[in-house]
C-alpha cells in the first residue's frame, strides 16, 4: 500500500545541510502495523509527513497504491490526504470553542459529508477513543489526553486505509496508551495499514514490526514472532 523507494529529504539549517532522511526504503502493506522508533531529530515525523504528501521529497519515491504521490496535482493530493489517510499529529490542532463533535466531524464534512451523518460517525469514533460522553465539551473543557483522543478520532472517521500516527499516545496514560494502541492494533487486522511513530516501548510492542530510524537512516528491523503479534491482535 506505502512504499517509499531511495528516499532523500534534506533541510538547511544556515551553511549546514542536515540530511532528515537519507536513502530510506520502507514498504508497508494492508493488514500490517509498522512502528518506527529512533531518537529526536532522526527524521521520523519527516517520513510521516512524506507518506502523507505534506511534504515532497528531495529524490527517490513515495508511493500510495503504486502511485508516486509526487505526480498528484495539488487537487489530487488534497483529496488523497482527505479520503485515504488518516493522520494524526503530535499536536491535537483541534479548532477552539467548538465542541469534540464538531471537532471529530471535521474531515467529514470536508469531504461533503452530510452534517447528520458525519455527527453520528464522528460520535461512534469519539466513543471508540473514550469520549462519548465529553463529545460536547470545546478543546478549553478539556484535558491534553482528552484532546488527544478527539484528535484520533477525527483522523479515523471517514475508515482511511492508511493510518499516519506520530506519537499518539504521548499524552495519554499508561491505560489509554494500550487502549489506543489496541484500537490501531484492530484496525490493521481490518485490513488498515498503520504507521505508528513512537518513543514508547510499550506501544511499540503492539506493532507487527519495529523499524529504527537514526541519523535518516533505517540501521535496525524487527520483527514480533506471529503467535506474539496474532494475541496482540485479539
Amino acid at each position: 500500500m506505502l512504499e517509499l523507494i531511495d528516499v532523500v529529504k534534506r533541510y538547511h539549517s544556515g551553511e549546514e545541510e542536515v540530511h532528515a532522511l537519507d536513502g530510506v526504503r520502507l514498504a508497508l502493506g494492508p493488514g500490517e502495523m509498522l512502528a518506527l522508533q529512533g531518537p529526536s531529530g532522526s527524521g521520523k515525523t519527516t517520513l510521516l509527513l512524506l507518506a502523507a504528501g505534506a511534504l515532497a521529497a528531495d529524490s527517490g519515491a513515495v508511493l500510495y497504491g503504486g502511485r508516486d504521490l509526487a505526480a498528484m496535482g495539488e487537487r489530487e493530493a488534497a483529496q488523497y490526504r482527505l479520503a485515504e489517510v488518516g493522520l494524526i499529529a503530535q499536536n491535537s490542532h483541534l479548532m477552539p470553542r467548538v465542541s469534540a463533535l464538531e471537532n471529530a466531524a471535521t474531515k467529514l464534512l470536508l469531504a461533503n459529508v452530510r452534517l447528520a451523518d458525519a455527527r453520528e460517525q464522528a460520535h461512534h469514533w469519539l466513543e471508540r477513543v473514550g469520549m462519548g460522553e465529553r463529545s460536547g465539551r470545546t478543546p478549553e473543557e478539556l484535558s491534553g489526553g482528552e484532546r488527544q483522543r478527539v484528535a484520533v478520532a477525527r483522523a479515523l472517521a471517514g475508515q482511511p486505509k492508511l493510518i499516519l500516527a506520530d506519537e499518539p499516545t504521548a499524552n495519554l496514560d499508561s491505560h489509554r496508551s494500550a487502549e489506543l494502541v489496541a484500537l490501531l492494533g484492530e484496525l490493521a487486522g481490518e485490513g488498515r495499514a498503520v504507521l505508528l511513530v513512537t518513543h514508547d516501548q510499550e506501544a511499540a510492542a503492539g506493532a507487527d514490526r519495529t523499524l529504527a530510524l537514526r541519523d535518516g537512516r533505517l540501521d535496525a528491523v524487527h520483527r514480533r514472532s506471529p503467535a506474539r503479534s496474532d494475541s496482540a491482535r485479539r
